[in-house]
């Protein structure tokens, strides 16, 4: 039985419904979040200490795993400590600060991905021109883009969210304080909110994954132009891991922020918010990794590195 929240906490409820579960859940996600840590530090660490991986692919892929590493660290202790015991209380500025930094880096993810498919576009499609256009100037301020995108929506969507009227209760149908899940705790009118997401979802999902496609459409149309079929695979192989990153991550946001008003689809969010809070960060340092043979050489060279004799 959950325990009954203060009037300035809430209680987030998660699958408490089905405790059972909640323990398989428990080492599902401690599993995950290790191989989180793990993947995205390996990956950071490569491109830093790596020269041959000083180049726009890794500086963004770089920033994927920095924003993946502080994205599952907001949420994953507070979800295990929730489904390991009975108490699943979270004071209200915990959630204040977990819907901030949950929202800007969410964002930030978003556009970051669709900045990734502009650079794979760039490489594929004008690669004699690639390092005149994405010069390291480029990269920065693309990066920065993104970073501040997503914090301004953050500070734009959070305090409007948390000054709603909440049911007395207090009990999120979620694992973390999120957008449609304090919305559906409100008992007034929440109008002015679901414009507010309805219309951060068209420019934070709608607008860059319709980017992402266009720039893949066209990747698409350059490698069919190659007649070798070595030169296509190369050229596909350039681009394989992100599309399949964004697949993944994509498909499990647009399911969490436009999914149909009902409970089947609520319950069905909660899963698919889980996999792109925890699922997702875990496997794209093994997508990236497994399906990449500049970073699987790096990765050996700084072992073979690390047992040479002095």
């Amino acid at each position: 039985m959950v325990n009954q929240s203060s009037p300035m906490g809430f209680l987030l409820l998660g699958f408490s419904e089905q405790p059972h579960l909640e323990k398989i859940l428990f080492v599902v996600v401690l599993c995950s979040y290790l191989l989180t840590l793990l993947g995205n530090t390996l990956i950071l660490l490569l491109s830093t200490l790596d020269p041959r991986l000083h180049s726009p692919m890794y500086f963004f892929l770089s920033n994927l795993s920095f924003l993946d590493l502080c994205f599952t660290t907001t949420c994953v202790p507070q979800m295990l400590l929730n489904l390991w015991g009975p108490t699943k209380t979270i004071s209200f500025l915990g959630c204040f600060v977990q819907l901030f930094i949950f929202l800007a880096l969410g964002t930030t993810e978003c556009i970051l991905l669709a900045v990734m498919a502009f650079d794979r576009y760039v490489a594929v499609c004008r690669p004699l021109h690639y390092a005149t256009i994405v010069h390291p100037r480029l990269c920065w301020q693309l990066a920065a883009v993104a970073w501040v995108i997503g914090l301004v929506e953050s500070v734009v969507q959070t305090p409007s969210t948390l000054h709603l009227p909440f049911c007395p209760h207090h009990q999120v149908d979620d694992f973390v304080c999120e957008v449609p899940a304090l919305i559906r705790l409100s008992c007034g009118d929440t109008t002015y909110n679901e414009i507010q997401m309805a219309v951060a979802s068209v420019f934070i999902l709608v607008v860059p994954l319709s980017l992402i496609l266009v720039s893949y459409g066209a990747i698409a149309r350059a490698v069919l132009r190659i007649r070798s079929a070595k030169g296509r695979r190369k050229a596909f192989g350039t681009c394989s891991s992100h599309l399949i990153v964004v697949t993944l991550f994509y498909s499990s946001v647009i399911a969490v922020y436009l999914q149909p008003k009902n409970p089947y689809a609520q319950e069905r969010g909660k899963f698919f918010g889980l996999f792109y809070a925890v699922g997702t960060p875990s496997l794209n340092p093994l997508i990236y990794t497994l399906r990449n043979k500049e970073v699987k050489r790096a990765l050996k060279r700084l072992l073979w590195k690390e047992v040479e004799p002095t």
